[in-house]
């Protein structure tokens, strides 16, 4: 099979003959079929191992023989189209074409004939050559065949460095394959040639929203508005975030300015569905993403509101179907993520506990393969440092350049655990107002490099704190007595923010933890929280987050912190609400018995709970999925 030099037609009959001999270990091949393309090679040991077999097949018979960019392609198209005849899964097919294409474009590891080193026939630069070299690598991309053109880019890229669309191109074909990191990096690259690429700002701005570092992505979005006042996409991705961070008003008047000018933007009129969602206006979100989905029936962002919006039942197996057919058909990862966690939710609505459990982890597989890896050594670290710091001597010490103020209330809990409700029975005083969740300490901390886990605030750092806290609350409200800020991860930072805030109140909501951790697995969060997208991450982080919460019950004075337990709040919602009041220094008003017809924004996942009367369903719920959850089920029994 070693020729000194190939032809189209010598190319194609490579590629057919490495597909005839690719096929799965005896046992692997059904396993795969629930994973996505490369989380599914790398889930399993076996087919990893099976994978660099076939790779030095290829270093063996492909790589000796003298190949340029285009017949690379054609061994990788012919490789490819083989497979799939064959019947092999579209998604492994992706992932092992794109490491086929890398390892015959790389200049290692392959043996000549003579048993020495070889590299790929050089390309020589001219502008024909890099002409050329783009129009494959966008026909590739046209074609849906991402590996392959993210290859040729390269290619290109390698003779001309500081080619600008091809940097862009390459970006947007690093997002269809769900590798964030990769496009940012390139998009990045694209506006440091050409800093009024519209479109770069554009996609960079989307891919930090993807990332979940939606503050970061205003600034580029804005670039692209202005560099691109008319582009209906770059306006509805700035809504995005603009919503993201609870400036609602903002978003919905950019929405309504687009349709003004593209009444049929699909995304325009599915993102003020969403908002009439959020403030609980379901008629309204209803209308509206109906008739979003009139105009595209296959659109990600209507058919997941719609199906979020209430609780499904079997006459709604007509929306399960098109959202199983707008994955069919092909989505962007995020895309997909979104969707499969909605037909998730569907197959729970209906009681079809295995098809459910099946479509979560099928979305949270994809979603994970985007992300960040959880850390767990430093996430323990970090508990560690904590713990460490913020003793009870410290946090019992009289401090300088504190607030006195008692106007935030933090509400915190493990994700999923009943922190919306509890802000939604307070915003329903009319003393109260709810500001959802804020970064502000999060980010705090992560701004100053550690400092703040390694010893308290000085005198000077607490009163920059204090300031500008309040006036981030102020910015919710200028005349509530009381401010909830309900970002689940304050539950880390107790201890810094009591050193600021001593008058401050905080409310923990303790659930089942198996339940909190489960719909925390099946809620599409940003990519950021990777943790909730492996069951045994999740349990590893909940296991930290109750020995943190130990530690601040113990070491903050006593009437700082009020425990909460979500059973008794659902069995005994009158009790619970009025201490609840009673703890935060106010009057008890009915009002907060009402919680589910307070009107108001609830930017949460958890935005059509707190629109209905309290209910008990969601306890004990994880014994649905006993056979599935099985790193979970070391947490049962304990409280946090």
């Amino acid at each position: 099979m070693l020729l000194k030099a190939l032809n189209s037609r010598e190319a194609s009959r490579v590629g057919a003959a490495l597909a005839d001999g690719f096929s799965f270990p005896t046992g692997s091949a059904p396993g795969v079929r629930t994973l996505r393309g490369r989380a599914a090679l790398r889930a399993n040991r076996e087919l990893e191992k099976f994978l660099q077999s076939f790779l030095k097949r290829v270093d063996q018979e492909a790589r000796p023989l003298r190949q340029n960019v285009l017949n690379r392609a054609i061994i990788a198209n012919s490789f490819k189209w083989r497979l799939l005849e064959k019947g092999v899964e579209r998604e492994i097919v992706g992932e092992v074409t794109r490491a086929l294409v890398v390892r015959l474009s790389s200049n290692t590891g392959g043996h000549t004939a003579g048993g020495g080193r070889s590299a790929a026939v050089p390309v020589r630069r001219s502008r024909n050559n890099i002409e050329q070299l783009l129009a494959q690598a966008d026909q590739c991309a046209a074609q849906g065949a991402w590996p392959e053109a993210i290859v040729q880019y390269e290619q290109l890229l390698a003779l001309e460095p500081r080619h600008v669309v091809a940097h862009h191109n390459l970006g947007a074909a690093y997002c269809k394959l769900g590798h964030y990191s990769e496009a940012e990096q390139q998009f990045r690259r694209a506006i440091s040639l050409r800093p009024t690429y519209g479109a770069a700002h554009r996609h960079l701005g989307t891919v930090l929203h993807w990332r979940g570092r939606i503050a970061e992505s205003e600034l580029p979005l804005r670039q692209a508005v202005k560099l691109m006042p008319a582009d209906v996409p770059t306006q509805v991705s700035l809504g995005m975030t603009l919503l993201l961070l609870a400036r609602v008003h903002e978003a919905r008047d950019l929405f309504a300015r687009v349709l003004r000018t593209a009444p049929r933007s699909v995304e325009a009129l599915a993102s003020l569905g969403q908002i009439a969602a959020l403030e609980g206006r379901t008629a309204d979100a209803e209308e509206t993403l109906k008739r979003a989905l009139e105009l595209d029936p296959s659109s990600a962002a209507a058919l997941a509101a719609l199906m979020r919006l209430r609780r499904m039942t079997p006459s709604d197996h007509a929306l399960l179907k098109a959202a199983e057919a707008s994955v069919g058909a092909g989505l962007d990862p995020y895309d997909e993520v979104i969707v499969r966690h909605a037909i998730g939710k569907y197959y729970d609505d209906v009681g079809d506990y295995a098809k459910a459990f099946r479509s979560f982890r099928r979305a949270n597989e994809l979603h994970r393969a985007a992300a960040e890896p959880y850390d767990r050594d430093a996430h323990r670290q970090l508990v560690d440092d904590l713990i460490r710091v913020y003793s009870s001597e410290v946090l019992s010490r009289p401090q300088a350049g504190v607030s006195d103020s008692v106007r935030p209330v933090f509400v915190v809990g493990m994700l999923r655990s009943g922190t919306s409700l509890v802000e939604q029975i307070i915003a329903s005083h009319p003393a109260a107002k709810g500001a959802g969740e804020l970064a502000f300490w999060p980010e705090a901390v992560r701004r100053r490099g550690g400092t703040l886990r390694e010893r308290p605030p000085s005198e000077t750092q607490r009163r920059k704190l204090a300031g500008a806290y309040a006036r981030e609350l102020a910015r919710h409200s200028a005349d509530a007595l009381r401010i909830v800020d309900k970002t689940p991860f304050n539950s880390d930072y107790l201890g810094v923010i009591h050193t600021v805030f001593p008058n401050a109140r905080m409310i923990y909501l303790r659930r089942d933890p198996i339940d909190s951790c489960l719909s925390s697995y099946f809620q599409p969060f940003p990519a950021v929280l990777d943790l909730t997208m492996d069951l045994t991450d999740l349990a590893h982080y909940y296991g930290e987050h109750r020995r943190l919460i130990g530690h601040w019950r113990s070491a903050l004075p006593p009437g700082t912190l009020l425990d909460v337990p979500y059973q008794g709040l659902v069995e005994d919602p009158e009790h619970w609400s009025r201490r609840i009041i009673d703890f935060i220094g106010l009057e008890w008003d009915a009002r907060c018995l009402d919680f589910h017809r307070t009107e108001r924004a609830v930017l949460t996942a958890s935005y059509w709970q707190v629109r209905q009367e309290i209910y008990r369903r969601a306890a004990g719920r994880w014994r649905n999925y006993e056979r599935f959850i099985g790193p979970l089920l070391e947490l049962r029994d304990e409280g946090a």
